[in-house]
């Protein structure tokens, strides 16, 4: 696994070990930021399931000014400290041990609004849909932010979920990456 593209191009990073956690392959990691835009100039990334911590840190390698990256695992906020370690810019990156219901509630608390999210949970734990409307009823999520979910290739996700509307739903081997845009209630009534 290493960083793709952007300033910690090509930089490795180390993987969780053991069973429970499946890192985005980089291929995978490559296509979903073809899609999503390969250079974003600034805004805020929230990791809700963060692992590793890959695809916020490749997202912040491109652009991207910072990123909130959550995980329950003690293990994996070792890893992901030792990869943001790696991009001698620490001070982009802000992490906490909670589970995502948890940190939903403190981010909320903590008034803040992200332009891109990460879902990547296990496969055996996944409430997408319920965390996504947990999320955009705490309205932590910026007008066309963009939703990147990481779901196992059999789980339909449905094309909206409050403001998010999908755009793209594509498989990969065992996993399906489902993307959806943030729309804002006037541009619902246009439609």
């Amino acid at each position: 696994m290493r960083v793709i593209s952007g300033n910690y191009g090509g930089r490795k990073l180390k993987s969780v070990p053991g069973e429970n956690t499946r890192p985005t392959s980089d291929k995978v990691k490559e296509s979903i930021f073809n899609i999503i835009g390969p250079y974003f100039d600034g805004g805020k990334c929230l990791d809700l399931f963060a692992g590793s911590g890959g695809l916020s840190i490749e997202a912040v390698s491109r652009g991207m000014e910072h990123a909130v990256l959550i995980d329950k695992d003690i293990s994996a906020i070792k890893i992901i400290k030792e990869n943001i370690e790696m991009t001698k810019e620490k001070t982009k990156f802000d992490v906490y041990r909670s589970d995502a219901n948890r940190g939903i509630e403190m981010l909320a608390a903590k008034n803040n609004l992200f332009d891109m999210l990460f879902l990547d949970p296990p496969y055996f734990e996944q409430e997408i849909v319920k965390q996504l409307e947990k999320i955009m009823a705490l309205n932590l999520l910026a007008d066309r932010a963009i939703i990147v979910c990481e779901v196992g290739r059999k789980v339909d996700l449905p094309n909206e979920i409050g403001l998010a509307k999908q755009f793209r739903s594509t498989v990969y081997g065992a996993s399906k990456i489902v993307l959806y845009e943030v729309v804002s209630e006037g541009d619902l009534e246009n439609d």
